[in-house]
């Protein structure tokens, strides 16, 4: 089969590689049909080498149609269509049991003292073939999809694999009050659909954001949008009685702009030998925090910062005592997307489509065009927010 592999920094390309068997008797795999190119991505593309061998299959947002399953398989058959989540669960372990798919104690990557596999996602998260290809091998199979109906089209449905429940929970995890007001950091693909996500709840939504197409996409969903200045956080504040939003949601992670240091480190890492480099990121790597640092500062008093966004450093410097003093709650984590799907699915079939799932792909495009695409997404560039891949 074609699928796309990674080759080195900001080195993707399509390859034909062996095509997916059932290896486990709680295995299926599908024929996909849509794939995404998720932002966290692009961490792969430009940070996380040193945890990817060449020749990896990338991606974690498919859905497709069921063509094969395991002997022990009994809630899929040949020809379903599913949504595959990017956390790989067993679903019946004290975690999945408990809403936290994202921890599940079977799939966990103890090795690296990480939470549940992911497919497509480095040595760190189970080294799991992604679904940026045309087949996809999914393990624990009765557990790991989301069925849908036949009739809707897959940008109505795919984006319960990853980015739609991400924003979900960024929301829920900002704990606001009725009627509260939101900012939010980043109008990337998650940040596009937190910021939808507040207004469907009746809330108060402003949006940081630098690009201008970025901005102009989560204004026609009703959102207040702020471009990236040394001035929008007071902006915002004063838009706020002076106290700062209830709750700030950061969909940005790691590779905020700014801290131009701490990204040449970054770089410098990166070149190092794997085995070098491996330690170096996984126990004393830093991120550039210009993102969660603003959110710590515009939220009010009392306020939650919820992130959405990925961070990898654990030598990162948070400031305590403003945290401390501001009496702040900090929630965050990798996605539960099965914990979520129930709410969200009557939402993304609703012929209104009150989160504006048909609102957010800027770029359909067969798998060989991926190579091209990953750089433009990168880069920002031809108005680029989100990209579909039709293997």
């Amino acid at each position: 089969m074609k699928a796309l592999t990674w080759q080195g920094k900001r080195k993707v390309t399509v390859e034909r590689v062996e095509d997916p068997a059932i290896e486990q008797p709680t295995d299926a795999v599908i024929k996909v049909t849509s794939s995404a190119i998720c932002g966290s991505d692009l961490h792969l593309y430009e940070l996380l080498g040193p945890f990817i061998d060449r020749g990896d299959v990338l991606g974690h947002e498919p859905m497709g149609t069921v063509v094969e399953v395991g002997s022990e398989v009994a809630e899929l058959a040949v020809g379903d269509r599913v949504v595959i989540p990017f956390n790989i669960a067993c679903g019946h372990c004290f975690m999945c049991r408990s809403g936290l798919q994202s921890q599940c104690e079977t799939t966990q990557v103890r090795e690296y003292g990480s939470g549940a596999a992911l497919f497509g996602y480095t040595k760190l998260y189970g080294q799991i073939p992604g679904g940026q290809a045309e087949y996809l091998r999914v393990p624990f199979a009765d557990y790991n999809h989301i069925r849908v109906g036949a009739d809707l089209p897959d940008d109505r449905y795919l984006y319960l694999s990853d980015i739609l429940p991400t924003a979900w929970q960024g929301v829920e995890y900002a704990h606001l009050p009725e009627g509260g007001t939101l900012a939010v950091m980043g109008l990337g693909p998650v940040g596009q659909f937190v910021s939808r996500i507040g207004i469907h709840r009746g809330h108060r939504v402003l949006a940081i954001d630098p690009v201008a197409e970025r901005r102009e996409m989560a204004e026609r969903h009703g959102v207040l949008t702020y471009d990236l200045t040394d001035t929008v956080v007071d902006e915002l504040r004063d838009l706020t009685d002076g106290r700062g939003p209830d709750a700030v949601v950061d969909a940005v992670g790691l590779e905020a702009h700014g801290s131009a240091g701490i990204g040449l480190v970054q770089q410098a890492v990166g070149l190092l030998p794997d085995a070098v480099a491996r330690p170096m990121l996984d126990k004393a790597g830093l991120d550039r925090l210009a993102a969660l640092y603003a959110s710590i500062d515009l939220v009010r008093r009392g306020g939650t910062v919820s992130l959405s966004g990925v961070y990898a450093g654990d030598a990162d410097v948070l400031p305590m005592k403003t945290m401390f003093d501001k009496q702040l709650s900090l929630r965050m984590g990798q996605c539960n997307v099965k914990n979520w799907v129930d709410d969200i699915l009557p939402l993304v079939e609703d012929p209104a489509d009150p989160l504006g799932v048909l609102d957010l792909a800027t770029h359909h495009a067969p798998l060989d065009d991926a190579p091209e695409l990953y750089g433009i997404f990168q880069r920002k560039e031809d108005g680029c927010i989100k990209v579909v891949l039709n293997p």
